[in-house]
Order: structure tokens, then C-alpha cells, then sequence
């Protein structure tokens, strides 16, 4: 049996013990990455294919001859034709739940920040504004206590359900929204509202075609000005240029962003301009799609791939999605 790992890198640098998985009998052929060119020169012949964030379509599926399952390294599937695995019985599985305490700790991480602008006092004192200041303290931005504030969430899963655990260990007010497209749920209110009354907006919720550019412009004109947002979810569920203008307008106070529509971004990306300088956006936090990535979570990550490899070999496959 042959087995392909596509992009390790992107799950070990060196520091996760893979041996639950590779302990499986498989001849492993495992690639740091794989560019698009090489996907299909790469699968040829496999039977097992892990993959995090290559992608494999139509064209790509039909080219291969023996494959039998695939194990996406990540909990999102958007990057495999689920439908093309169903027709020639390819066995598609995730990893699930591996990452939460590591993306509630990041979201709270941007969360604090913004709201204490306290990488913006670091970068002032390291260019020296404390030792010329006349008083004992800078108090040059905004400081604002998380106590009292309402938390607003969309997407209540398990990542939703545990930062409002957290919040409210802060004594913030949690208010969760009803997900557009998603069923009607009790005690939910509409996306409007939440919209209005969020001091802090956080998204926890899958990129469906319902949740594409589901926060633009309309929906930041309902913002109160000195709310901040919050995604570590996936990037296209905000609109790029739509963010860039609120922050550059003050139509909202802040954004700590996790997550970008195209990853690695390309030089157009909004978000990454070099002149949206802080005087533009100066409340504005953009971290490379690592919340999940703590090394606890990432060999959470591969003990559970070596899992399902385990299960789905002795004929009781889990966590299929296909």
C-alpha cells in the first residue's frame, strides 16, 4: 500500500512525533509541499492521500486509478470535489475538534490586544516614547476593559461554545446570532441585531455560499464605531476591501484577522498593502493562519489521522465526510 503526504510542512516542522501514523503499513512518500503542477505526478499510484490545504478536483481524481482514501489534515473539506470521491468510492476523512483550545487562546489573543492596543505601546516604547515621556505612564491610545462588554458569535460549535465559556469568565454578555442559512434556533437573534449590539464580533462559523462576503459593507454600516471583529475562520466570510474601508473610515474600531480569502496571500491582497499605514488602519492585527497551529494541537492533529488510518483499515472508518 502506498500512502502520499502533500504538504508536512504545513503540520511538522520537525517537532511532531509521527510514529502512531507512520507505524500503519503503508510505503510512505511524504513532500515539505506540492505545487499545483505536481499534484498529479504525485498521487499516481497511490492509494492513501494526506492532504491540509492541496487541492484535489475533478480532474485531479480522475486521473488516479487505485486511490482509496483520503485524510484531509484540518477539519474544513472545501479543498476536495467531495462529490467526484462519492462517485468512485474514494473514502474522504477530517480531523476534528484537535485545534480548540488553540484557536479560542488566539482569538482571545487578538481579542485583548485590540482592545488594550498593546502592540502599538510595544512599538512605542521600543522607539523610545516612554523614555521621553514627562509622565510615569503612556496613555497615548485607547485602553478598554473586556468586563461588560457584549460578545457577539457567529457560528456556535464547539469553537463558538468554548470562547463563550471564556468570555464569560471575563464577564463579557455573549449574544449568538442566527447563522444565515443555517436553521431557525431558540434564544438566537438575527444577524442584524447582533451586528448592532456587538462590542466584539467573532466568527466561528464554516465558509458556505451562504457565509461568503457575509460581512461587507452594509453589514459594517450596522456596526457600532467602536466595535472590533474578530475571524480565525476563513477569510472569504469578510470582505477584503469592504474591512479596509470601515477601519479607514472609523466605521469600526479594530480587526484581528486570522485568516485571508487567498492563502499565502498574493500581493493584492487588501489587508497586506503597504500603504495601509497605521495612520489608515491603525487598529488592524493580521497573523498568518496559525491560531490552530500550537505544537499540542498540531500532534493532536496527526494522533488523530493515525487514528482514523487505523480504523478505516480495519473495515470501521470514522469521521467520514465522504
Amino acid at each position: 500500500m502506498k500512502g502520499v503526504i502533500l504538504d508536512k510542512d504545513s503540520f511538522d516542522r520537525g517537532d511532531i512525533d509521527l510514529k502512531k501514523l507512520l507505524q500503519h503499513p503503508a510505503e510512505w512518500i511524504d513532500y515539505a509541499s506540492t505545487s499545483p503542477d505536481q499534484i498529479k505526478h504525485r498521487i499516481n499510484g497511490c492509494e492513501i492521500i494526506i492532504t491540509n490545504k492541496v487541492g484535489l478536483n475533478k480532474d485531479l481524481l480522475e486521473s488516479t486509478n487505485c486511490l482509496k482514501l483520503i485524510m484531509i489534515a484540518a477539519t474544513g473539506t472545501d479543498n476536495v470535489d467531495l462529490d467526484e470521491c462519492r462517485a468512485r468510492g474514494i473514502t474522504v476523512c477530517n480531523v476534528r475538534h484537535y485545534a480548540t483550545p488553540a484557536v479560542v487562546q488566539h482569538t482571545f489573543a487578538l481579542m485583548l490586544n485590540l482592545l488594550t492596543n498593546q502592540f502599538r505601546y510595544h512599538q512605542a516604547v521600543t522607539a523610545g516614547a516612554w523614555h521621553n515621556s514627562n509622565v510615569f505612564c503612556l496613555l497615548d491610545y485607547p485602553i478598554v476593559e473586556i468586563e461588560n462588554k457584549t460578545l457577539g458569535i457567529i457560528g456556535y460549535g464547539t469553537l463558538g461554545k468554548k470562547v463563550a465559556e471564556i468570555a464569560k469568565a471575563f464577564g463579557m454578555s455573549i449574544q449568538i446570532c442566527q447563522r444565515p442559512g443555517g436553521k431557525k434556533v431558540p434564544g438566537r437573534i438575527s444577524f442584524k441585531q447582533l451586528l448592532a449590539n456587538s462590542d466584539v464580533l467573532t466568527i466561528h462559523c464554516p465558509l458556505t455560499p451562504d457565509t461568503l462576503n457575509l460581512l461587507g459593507e452594509n453589514e459594517f454600516n450596522r456596526m457600532k464605531s467602536n466595535a472590533i471583529i474578530i475571524n480565525t475562520a476563513r477569510g472569504a466570510i469578510i470582505d477584503s476591501v469592504a474591512l479596509v474601508n470601515a477601519l479607514k473610515k472609523g466605521q469600526i474600531a479594530g480587526a484581528g484577522i486570522d485568516v485571508l480569502t487567498e492563502e499565502p496571500p498574493s500581493s493584492s491582497e487588501p489587508l497586506l498593502q503597504p500603504a495601509l499605514s497605521q495612520q489608515d488602519a491603525p487598529n488592524l492585527i493580521v497573523t498568518p493562519h496559525n491560531a490552530w497551529a500550537t505544537r499540542e494541537s498540531r500532534q493532536r492533529l496527526v494522533d488523530q489521522m493515525a487514528e482514523i488510518l487505523g480504523k478505516w483499515l480495519s473495515g470501521h472508518p470514522i469521521n467520514v465526510v465522504s
